[in-house]
């Protein structure tokens, strides 16, 4: 059995999952956050993929004995940070295509594969259909302009609603990919 990719994180109504200073105010502004099923989620999952921007943030709030993945196995994608020694010794980087580093990890042993973000990193996997599950809490904001979660790409996929919640004024809506 192969182990699964998640996508898990929440977006602005118009599709951000940030600010284009990739602020996050709007987010920990909005009611309901903290009554997510996160602390369910993050325990099906071993290893978290982030690109750069992304890591640097979480690290910006919570490294050294706070961060966040500690206990996890985290892979950062970023061409620049290649080569240096990471911050938090249970990261490791990579570069180079993501896709071919997603089906091996798929194929060994562990549990869930989180993609914590963000758009462009996600796009060549929803480009080949690796993402199985998705869990993408809506914020009732309108940013106009900001980070996307989807890019434009040639994907026409189908998904599964799972379940849909509701955690205050965020909206959860759980997907998993069709089964053909």
């Amino acid at each position: 059995m192969t182990r699964k990719v998640i996508f898990y994180g929440a977006i602005s109504l118009d599709g951000f999952l940030a600010r284009e200073d990739q602020q996050l105010d709007w987010l920990f502004e909005t009611p309901g956050g903290e009554e997510t099923a996160y602390d369910e989620f993050i325990q099906q999952i071993d290893t978290t993929i982030m690109g750069r921007t992304t890591y640097e943030d979480v690290l910006s709030k919570y490294s050294g004995p706070e961060f966040m993945y500690r206990d996890k196995r985290n892979y950062v994608f970023s061409h620049s940070l290649l080569g240096q020694t990471p911050a938090e010794p249970s990261v490791t980087y990579v570069a180079g295509d993501i896709v071919p580093f997603i089906k091996e990890l798929k194929q060994e042993e562990g549990s869930g594969i989180w993609l914590v973000g963000g758009g462009a990193l996600i796009r060549p996997l929803i480009e080949e259909n690796l993402i199985d599950e998705w869990y993408i809490q809506i914020a009732p904001v309108i940013l106009g302009k900001g980070v996307p979660l989807f890019f434009a790409s040639q994907a026409d996929l189908r998904l599964e609603l799972v379940a849909v919640n509701r955690y205050q004024q965020f909206v959860e809506m759980h997907y998993r990919k069709r089964s053909t």
